[in-house]
């Protein structure tokens, strides 16, 4: 489990193939401080430490990871949003992120006002997923506060620190991000169906 607050970026060395998995080795300063079989969020997804060398270490996506996500758009180079495990006897500055992608989303608009950034996005209404104004939400890993919900889009506001130190600076229109919509919401939201 995660709190969607980002603690680095981690650059992407290395991708390999394997059948229908796709390893990625990645460089952080924080490596060292990684095991394996640890799960880490990179980009808001879940992914598990499978191996370790000085400030490299390697995780797997599975080919149902790599349809649900925009990991397959990663290319050397890139730097992704990284996040360990959250610490059960740490303040949860964030929400409760599961590393669980629901969806993809476009970036539609990107806004500098007055120092901050809004960002706005569209994704499938078709797989019913919902948000609400002043809800939370997770994009690429980062734990945000929805503005402008619509039936398939949202905005959110950037404040100058989350844009400097993720990969917000980085996001242009037209990239497809990854979104995990808020779990009690979710939960909320099975139960009226019921």
């Amino acid at each position: 489990m995660f709190t969607g607050i980002i603690e680095s970026t981690s650059k992407i060395i290395q991708i390999d193939q394997d059948q229908s998995n796709v390893h990625f080795t990645l460089e952080n300063d924080l490596a060292s401080e990684l095991k394996v079989d640890q799960s880490v969020s990179h980009d808001g997804v879940c992914l598990t430490v499978v191996e370790l060398s000085g400030k490299r270490y390697k995780v797997t996506a599975i080919n149902e990871t790599l349809k649900k996500t925009n990991l397959g758009t990663w290319k050397v180079g890139d730097l992704v949003n990284m996040e360990r495990a959250m610490l059960m006897n740490a303040r949860l500055d964030g929400h409760i992120v599961q590393g669980h992608v629901d969806q993809i989303a476009t970036c539609t608009e990107k806004s500098e006002e007055n120092g901050s950034w809004i960002f706005s996005f569209e994704y499938d209404p078709g797989l019913h997923n919902v948000t609400i104004e002043k809800g939370s939400i997770c994009i690429n890993g980062v734990s945000l506060t929805v503005v402008n919900s619509r039936e398939s889009s949202f905005s959110v506001a950037i404040i100058p620190y989350t844009y400097e130190n993720t990969g917000f600076k980085r996001l242009e229109v037209g990239n497809k991000v990854n979104l995990e919509f808020d779990v009690i919401g979710k939960y909320v939201k099975r139960l009226m169906s019921l």
